[in-house]
C-alpha cells in the first residue's frame, strides 16, 4: 500500500514542490515572455473559451501557489526558488492586468471573468506581502481597476456569490473601499444554503460534487477571516462556518482510498486533485479536526498526488495540462472546461505555505483513515455534525 512508503518530510516536501512547478511552469514562463495568449492551447470543440482561458490559468495556478510564495522560514535552494517564483508571479500579474500588454486579460466580457478574477483575488489574500505589498504602484492600480471592472457581472445565484465576495475582499486588501452588500449577500445566502453535516448546497439545492471544496468552503472561510470582525453577526456566523469546515475536512480525508484515489463524482473532475483544496487549506490554517494528525493528512494527500502524477497523459508535448482526472480523459470535460481552468489542481499544494519545521512536514508518515479501516486496523468512529 502507498502508506508504506516511508519518506522524510523534507523528501515529501521536495516532491510536492517539484510537482507544483511541473504543473505551473508553462503558465509563468509564457507570461514572463508575454506569450500566454499565443501559446496556451484551447481544446477543440470549446469555441469561445479563448476569451477566458488566460485569466483562468493565471488565477487558478496562483491561488494554489500563493501560500508557498508567502511562506516564512525557508532557507537554501528552496528559498532561492521561492524568491524567483514570487518575482515571476508579480510579473505575471503585471502582464495580465496591463492594458498595453499582449497578454492583457479579459476581466469583464461575458460572465466567466468574475470566476477567475476571484481565484486571482484569493491568491492576493493568501500572499498579502508578496502579491500585494510588493506590487509596484502602477501594477497595483491596474489590478484594482481589473477587479473593480468585474462588478459589471451579475453572479449566478449559487457558489458564484462567493466569487463576487472574495473579489471585494481583495479590493479591500488593496486599500480600496469594498462593497459590503456583495460580501453580506454571499455570507448570508450560504447560511441559508447550509444542508447539514458540514455541507452546503450549490445554491438552494444540494449537488453531489466537489464544489464545497473547489469554491464554497475555502472562499467562505477566508471571506469571514477578512471581514468577521467588522460586524457582530458575521462573527457569529464564522463560529458555525468553522465547525462545518472541520467536519467537511474530516469527510474529505475519509474519501481518500487506500490506493490514493477519491470517488469520481460530480462535475468539473478535470480539476483533478483540486477537489481536495478544502482539506489542504484546513491543513495550511492549522484548522484540522483533532482526530486528524497533520502527518496523516500529509500522507493521504501525497498518495493522491502520486496516484495522479504517475499516470501518463496528464500533460501534452509542450507541458500544458490535458483534460482528465487521472491522465488524458477528454470525455469528462464539460463545455466550460478549457486548458486554463485545469490549473485549479494547484490548490492541493496549499500546505507548501507551511514552513519545513511545521508538524505537517515533521510528523512521521501515518496510515490515513481508509488505509486503517480496510487494513483491519483500529480507526476512529465517525460522527455527524449536529
Amino acid at each position: 500500500m502507498l502508506h508504506d512508503k516511508q519518506e522524510s518530510g523534507e523528501e515529501v516536501r521536495s516532491y510536492w514542490l517539484h510537482s507544483m512547478r511541473t504543473i505551473v511552469d508553462p503558465v509563468y514562463q509564457s507570461l514572463r515572455d508575454r506569450q500566454l495568449k499565443e501559446l496556451i492551447p484551447v481544446h477543440e470543440g470549446r469555441k469561445g473559451r479563448e476569451l477566458f482561458t488566460c485569466l483562468e490559468a493565471l488565477g487558478r495556478s496562483l491561488c494554489g501557489m500563493a501560500p508557498w510564495l508567502e511562506c516564512p522560514s525557508i532557507i537554501g535552494e528552496e528559498e532561492k526558488l521561492r524568491q524567483e517564483y514570487a518575482a515571476l508571479a508579480r510579473e505575471a500579474i503585471n502582464a495580465g492586468t496591463d492594458p498595453k500588454s499582449p497578454d492583457y486579460m479579459n476581466f469583464n466580457e461575458g460572465e466567466q471573468p468574475v470566476v477567475d478574477a476571484a481565484f486571482l483575488a484569493h491568491a492576493l489574500l493568501r500572499a498579502p506581502i508578496e502579491l500585494v505589498e510588493k506590487l509596484e504602484s502602477g501594477v497595483k492600480r491596474n489590478v484594482i481597476a481589473a477587479l473593480q471592472s468585474t462588478r459589471d457581472i451579475k453572479p449566478h445565484h449559487n457558489n458564484w456569490l462567493l466569487f463576487s465576495g472574495i473579489v471585494e475582499a481583495a479590493i479591500h486588501r488593496l486599500g480600496e473601499k469594498y462593497d459590503k452588500m456583495r460580501v453580506d449577500y454571499a455570507i448570508r445566502q450560504h447560511e441559508q444554503w447550509y444542508k447539514g453535516d458540514g455541507a452546503y448546497g450549490d445554491g438552494p439545492s444540494y449537488h453531489w460534487d466537489y464544489y464545497n471544496s473547489y469554491v464554497i468552503q475555502p472562499m467562505l472561510v477566508d471571506l469571514l477571516d477578512v471581514f468577521a470582525s467588522d460586524r457582530s453577526d458575521w462573527l457569529s456566523i464564522q463560529t458555525n462556518v468553522l465547525a462545518r469546515a472541520e467536519r467537511y475536512a474530516a469527510v474529505q480525508e475519509r474519501l481518500i482510498s487506500p490506493e490514493g484515489t477519491f470517488p469520481p463524482i460530480g462535475r468539473s473532475l478535470a480539476y483533478r486533485f483540486g477537489a481536495l483544496q478544502h482539506l489542504a487549506q484546513m491543513s495550511l490554517q492549522h484548522r484540522l479536526p483533532g482526530e486528524l494528525p497533520p502527518g496523516q493528512v500529509r500522507s493521504a494527500l501525497t498518495a493522491v498526488i502520486r496516484r495522479t502524477m504517475d499516470m501518463p497523459g496528464n500533460f501534452d508535448s509542450q507541458g500544458w495540462l490535458t483534460i482528465g482526472l487521472c491522465g488524458h480523459q477528454e470525455e469528462i470535460g464539460e463545455p466550460y472546461i478549457s486548458t486554463g481552468s485545469l490549473y485549479l489542481c494547484s490548490a492541493v499544494f496549499l500546505p507548501l505555505g507551511l514552513p519545513p519545521a511545521d508538524d505537517f512536514w515533521q510528523q512521521p508518515s501515518a496510515p490515513w483513515t481508509s488505509v486503517r479501516a480496510w487494513g483491519g486496523q483500529s480507526f476512529p468512529i465517525d460522527h455527524a455534525l449536529r
